[in-house]
């Protein structure tokens, strides 16, 4: 594969009334019959305001790894938690067969976030939610591992790796080794400007990449989500299963 940007989103909600998200479908980049690419199915990048609250729904068979940068969030589910979420301390929801939550935007300033939908290996998987405590917000000049199937502070149940750092401008950073057969790696920047082969991704833009290497032109945060495109994934899930089948 060579380096791509990924296509734009789609934007919803109303910014004046303090709710923002950009629907990111990867697979439509290549124009193919999915809407994802191997484990991931689908990005939303939301912005919403202090005091807004999305009432309790539901999510089935889908892996959501929520992703704060600014800002944070009162989370409630029913499988019992009542967590808040912010830059440093992340949550994994494994959705399975029956799950609901609410969220609720904490503090002064708007949360901005990631929300990153990934798709099981099989449908129907036990619900359970994992919180972790990072210590720190960023990861500087170095690849965090936040997510993968074993040695990662949040387990996904399918072949998917997520990295973050926090990239200083000027600094070259190699990609970490994916232990996949057919490795499939998508770079978003989240903040910043970088640089990787011939492309600059600047805040908000993402890239499947064919370089192994990236380089910052400001400081910069970076998600990297990887998937191996030639492991079995369940396509029906709620917000990560193709958009472009229709029963």
């Amino acid at each position: 594969m060579k380096t791509i940007k990924m296509k734009r989103g789609i934007r919803r909600g109303d910014p004046g009334r303090g709710f923002s998200l950009e629907i990111l479908y990867p697979g439509l980049t290549f124009g193919e019959d999915d809407s994802g690419i191997g484990a991931i199915g689908r990005i939303d990048r939301a912005r919403i305001h202090p005091g807004h609250t999305i009432a309790m729904h539901p999510h089935r068979d889908d892996e959501i790894l929520t992703y704060v940068r600014v800002g944070s969030m009162l989370h409630k589910d029913t499988v019992g938690h009542r967590e808040e979420i912010r830059p440093a301390r992340l949550m994994m929801m494994n959705a399975g067969h029956t799950f609901q939550h609410e969220e609720t935007i904490l503090g002064s300033e708007p949360q901005e976030a990631l929300q990153i939908f990934l798709r099981p290996r099989a449908p129907s998987l036990d619900p359970r939610v994992q919180f972790h405590d990072f210590g720190e917000a960023e990861s500087r000049d170095a690849w965090r591992l936040l997510a993968a199937p074993e040695g990662a502070p949040f387990e996904v149940r399918t072949q998917a790796w997520v990295h973050d750092t926090r990239l200083t401008a000027g600094t070259t950073l190699a990609l970490p080794n994916i232990p996949a057969h057919a490795p499939v790696r998508l770079l978003y920047a989240f903040f910043g400007e970088a640089r990787i082969g011939g492309l600059t991704l600047q805040t908000g833009e993402g890239a499947f990449l064919a370089e192994t290497s990236v380089e910052a032109r400001s400081d910069t945060d970076l998600v990297l989500i990887a998937t191996d495109s030639s492991a079995s994934v369940f396509k029906g899930g709620m917000f990560s299963g193709n958009v472009l089948v229709h029963a």
